[in-house]
């Protein structure tokens, strides 16, 4: 009896263990495997299969998620890596992208060294608009460094920097600025009659030039132009305001070409009456830079009348005997001075191929630095019509001198093209508009016109007398141009208001003697 009941209760036991193991295994296997989306925990269906076959059953349909799982989290990792390869790719794209538009010109675009795609440009405009003074400031060392704006309405520009034609308002005479503001404007009203974006709804009110009240613009020559426009609305103190950027884009190499000089001569041509003094001048600085630097001119001299003749006639000779010097002509008019007159005629004596003319003042001097940028600047089909320094002494400082911006005289030509404009208006008599009449010339045909400074060119200052039988307009232009070269213009202004500023002096120095009494 004992021992049946030890029996029974070791049996008991055994199966009480049993259930105790499968209850603890199947507790690990959830706890330990991933959860499923919706969070639910498998049980063994209840017309399933039960016991052993059912707990197996269930093992391998966990196994199974599980599998799928592992899958899903390798597949998405994949994607991750992928994803990150091709950011890595599009930073490393844009990176260059800045590198090239802050720092590397892309003069090569054109001949296909550098492609750059369409977003390559688009990012190269960004940048261009990031580096502009468009919403921020820049700072500055000084109120020299500042770029102005210009302020314009539909008619008139209004400038600080004024230019040829002096006046502090003008209408754009030029068509690439007309072109320019004209856009923008149009631009704009496109801009103010489109719907918003986002919403397909026309603004309430139709816009017009007539709604413009102004606007202002300034370029920075390395970035582009900033445009900022006002329009009216209905009320008298509402306003809509628009900016837009102009970039620049990047560079474009068009042209690399070898230029020889060698072989170029240049034929200089003076008129001249009288004034044997400034010519003994000029051949000075002549035989220095053209002769002994430069050695590849020919002088050319057309004489009016034959008072002092002589003694011009002896310079050149003295000239050609003491440096041995032979590449001059002289040529002699019996007849009242006139430039144009004096500079088409030597001109046209020319006999030899075609040759590079630069016509010259005896007041004029040069350097062979000039000589080279005459050669560079001026080819057959272009002429270099230059700005040249106007000298009050013989220093180049603020006070001494200014651009003779208004002046066309001293021009680099090829004779070719000056026959086939048709040369000066020779019966222009005496001082002045010969130039203006050549340069027009120029302007009016397709040959290319390079108008820019020299300053290796000088006007020597000398007395100027505008006879009184120049003719009211030529007379006018020489007063002009006298009243420009007798000094600058502060001191023009100490020389007005001298005896206030001698009155000012003698106070002062009596209020400092008293003082020391």
């Amino acid at each position: 009896m004992l021992r049946r009941g030890l029996v029974t209760w070791v049996s008991r036991l055994a199966l009480a263990l049993v259930v105790v193991c499968c209850c603890l295994s199947l507790l690990y296997t959830l706890a330990c495997s991933p959860w499923s989306d919706e969070a639910q925990v498998l049980l063994p269906r209840a017309n399933g299969p039960t016991g052993k076959e059912g707990f197996q059953a269930l093992l391998q349909e966990r196994e199974e998620q599980h599998r799928h799982y592992v899958n899903s989290l390798k597949k998405q990792i994949s994607q991750l890596k992928e994803a990150l390869q091709e950011r890595s790719e599009q930073l490393r794209s844009m990176q260059d992208s800045r590198e090239r538009a802050a720092g590397v010109s892309p003069v090569d675009l054109l001949d296909g060294t550098s492609e750059w795609s369409h977003a390559d440009l688009q990012e190269f405009f960004r940048s261009q608009l990031n580096r502009a003074e468009v919403h921020q400031g820049t700072k500055l060392p000084s109120e020299y460094a500042v770029v102005p704006f210009e302020s314009f309405t539909l008619q008139k520009v209004y400038q600080l920097e004024m230019g040829l034609t002096r006046h502090p308002e003008e209408k754009p005479v030029r068509k690439d600025r007309r072109d320019e503001l004209s856009e923008t404007i149009e631009m704009a009203l496109q801009v103010l009659n489109s719907p918003r974006e986002g919403s397909n709804l026309l603004p309430h009110k139709a816009y017009s030039t007539a709604d413009f009240v102004e606007g202002i613009s300034r370029t920075e020559k390395d970035k582009g132009t900033l445009y900022e426009l006002t329009f009216r609305r209905d009320q008298s103190h509402e306003f809509r305001r628009l900016l837009f950027f102009r970039p620049f884009g990047p560079l474009m190499k068009v042209k690399n070409e070898k230029v020889d000089t060698a072989y170029t001569l240049i034929n200089i041509i003076v008129p001249l009456a009288k004034r044997a003094d400034k010519f003994r001048q000029f051949m000075h600085n002549f035989r220095e830079v053209c002769i002994r630097r430069d050695g590849r001119v020919h002088l050319t001299v057309v004489y009016f009348g034959k008072d002092q003749v002589s003694e011009v006639k002896g310079i050149l000779e003295n000239t050609s005997k003491e440096i041995n010097f032979r590449n001059f002509t002289l040529i002699q008019l019996n007849e009242e001075f006139s430039r144009g007159r004096g500079l088409d005629v030597g001109a046209r004596a020319w006999k030899g191929n075609n040759i590079l003319l630069f016509f010259c003042d005896v007041d004029i001097y040069f350097t062979s630095d000039f000589l080279n940028s005459c050669r560079l600047n001026a080819q057959p089909g272009e002429g270099y019509i230059t700005g040249f320094l106007s000298l009050f002494y013989q220093v180049i400082k603020k006070d001494t001198g200014f651009w003779r911006d208004f002046g066309f005289g001293m021009t680099c030509q090829y004779r070719s093209d000056f026959i086939n404009i048709g040369g000066f208006d020779v019966d222009i008599k005496g001082w002045g508009g010969e130039d203006v009449h050549l340069y027009r010339k120029y302007l009016h045909s397709n040959l290319l016109v390079v108008r820019a400074p020299s300053r290796s060119l000088f006007h020597l200052w000398h007395e100027k007398r505008c006879e009184d039988e120049l003719p009211p307009e030529q007379y006018k232009m020489c007063m002009q141009s006298k009243a420009m070269n007798e000094a600058s213009h502060s001191q023009l202004g100490m020389l007005f208001f001298r005896h206030e500023i001698e009155a000012h002096l003698r106070k002062q120095k009596h209020r400092a003697a008293g003082k020391k009494a």
